[in-house]
């Protein structure tokens, strides 16, 4: 009746053997080590992940003169941030349209400029800081939520990459674009004026804010 029957048993297999998981005969597949080294190699590959950002560097330039094109430095792409104000920082496809608002902003007059971190693993901290050394008032957007938290991933970060800044600006969450939902320029625009808000205000009233969410 339409119904397919698969075989029992999978030829390229051999015997079919239903039972991967025999608790009389236990086994551990793909351990990495033994509680006694665990800590040590764990320790080492937090080394070799700082060592990638010089490699990543590397890398994009080599990419750059093969192809001709470049993306900041392989880690943080910055426009417009060497005289900003107010800045977005974000990843991904977002940037583009970021960067469409912030060319029509300066048009009007506006010190708005944005970062984008092309590497959030290992995290170029040191980068982060100095890109926005100078911005009063930050954005950070984030397209996914930490339930029960305070704020996503990516603003947990820059706060922490610009908490010892002598000139520490004002920094917002932005959570938008959840399940896949559009972010259009208007609405881009709009964190942009609440930045400038903040700077009027001198304070930040809501450190999380939604993007486009039905309330």
């Amino acid at each position: 009746m339409g119904v397919r029957q698969f075989p029992k048993v999978l030829t390229h297999e051999g015997k079919f053997a239903p039972l991967r998981l025999d608790p009389e005969n236990p086994m551990t597949l793909g351990p990495l080590a033994f509680p006694n080294y665990y800590f040590e190699f764990k320790r080492q590959q937090e080394e070799a992940m700082k060592k990638a950002l010089e490699v990543i560097r590397q890398v994009h330039e080599e990419y750059a003169e093969i192809s001709g094109r470049r993306y900041g430095d392989g880690l943080l792409d910055a426009y417009h941030l060497e005289d900003a104000e107010i800045a977005t920082v974000c990843l991904g496809s977002t940037a583009g349209t970021v960067k469409a608002v912030v060319d029509e902003l300066r048009a009007e007059g506006v010190k708005a400029g944005l970062l984008r971190i092309r590497t959030f693993r290992p995290l170029p901290v040191e980068g982060i800081g100095k890109a926005l050394e100078n911005v009063r008032a930050i954005a950070v957007m984030d397209r996914s939520m930490s339930f029960g938290g305070h704020g996503g991933a990516v603003f947990h970060e820059v706060r922490h990459a610009l908490y010892d800044s002598e000139k520490r600006p004002f920094v917002v969450n932005y959570i938008y674009g959840l399940g896949g939902r559009d972010t259009s320029p208007m609405q881009i625009r709009a964190i942009y004026k609440d930045l400038n808000e903040i700077l009027q205000k001198g304070r930040v009233e809501n450190p999380i804010r939604y993007v486009g969410l039905r309330e």
